[in-house]
């Protein structure tokens, strides 16, 4: 991580953003919201990189269980080209294989700390915690 900043992750789906951070204190991913997919989407995603420090923003890349693009994927690609011009935050993606799978099978099985934890946010939290472990800057 860097010094002193978070780190963002989004999953980003046509109608709903999930959205998860990890903060330079603990350096752990964790579920922070939901943003709709809209035209504040971009807004609302620059006021968070504000308001928490952010450095970096991953964005987790959708694709086949054979690793190759789909249509999803492409949407996300442009996105993510259209995010390099309005942010500052460096920008890496992320293959986020199953993360959506894993946050319902997670929140089915209690495992969100009591709290009420929406899948969307939740899976970003997975794509968060994949760049982290891919780049061991989590913290054990």
């Amino acid at each position: 991580m860097l010094p002193n900043k978070s780190i963002l992750a989004l999953d980003v789906g046509d109608v709903r953003v999930g959205v998860a951070l990890a903060r330079p204190e603990s350096g752990l991913a964790q579920p922070h919201k939901i943003l709709l997919n809209d035209d504040m989407l971009i807004r609302n995603i620059q006021e968070i990189i504000s308001e928490f420090n952010v450095g970096v923003l991953v964005v987790g890349l959708p694709r086949n269980l054979d690793g190759q693009d789909t249509a999803q994927t492409k949407k996300v690609r442009m996105f993510t080209e259209s995010l390099k011009t309005q942010i500052t935050a460096t920008i890496h993606c992320q293959d986020e294989a199953l993360s959506s799978v894993r946050a319902r099978e997670a929140i089915a099985l209690g495992n969100s700390a009591g709290e009420k934890v929406d899948i969307d946010a939740m899976a970003a939290s997975y794509i968060l915690d994949d760049y982290l472990n891919e780049r061991k800057i989590a913290k054990k």
